[in-house]
């Protein structure tokens, strides 16, 4: 689960600093008008805050399991984490609030 955590926090650093926006799905496949339409700077901003939060969750879960000896914690926040991180991510990128 910890590395799932430094994946996102990987993933949030190159999309948003490394402008690797082709790791944003159906981006890459947009044509260029159709990218032009889109304020990517802040959709990206959006992605690193949701997977940075999503890290800390899971993270967070993992050190209050092995504190509280309860091995099943890191699994609940990494379900929490998913459950709520996804569809907030889905629905804030798409509104539109992001587009031009």
């Amino acid at each position: 689960m910890l590395i799932t955590a430094i994946l996102f926090i990987v993933f949030g650093i190159f999309i948003k600093y490394g402008k690797m926006y082709f790791l944003i799905a159906g981006y890459n496949t947009m044509s260029k008008e159709e990218k032009e339409k889109y304020d990517i700077e802040r959709i990206a901003t959006v992605f690193r805050n949701v997977m940075f939060v999503m890290a800390f969750m899971i993270i967070s879960g993992a050190l209050i399991g092995d504190l509280t000896k309860n091995e099943n914690l890191v699994n609940y926040s990494f379900c929490i984490a998913m459950a709520t991180g996804i569809p907030y991510l889905l629905l804030k990128s798409n509104s539109k609030k992001y587009k031009k």
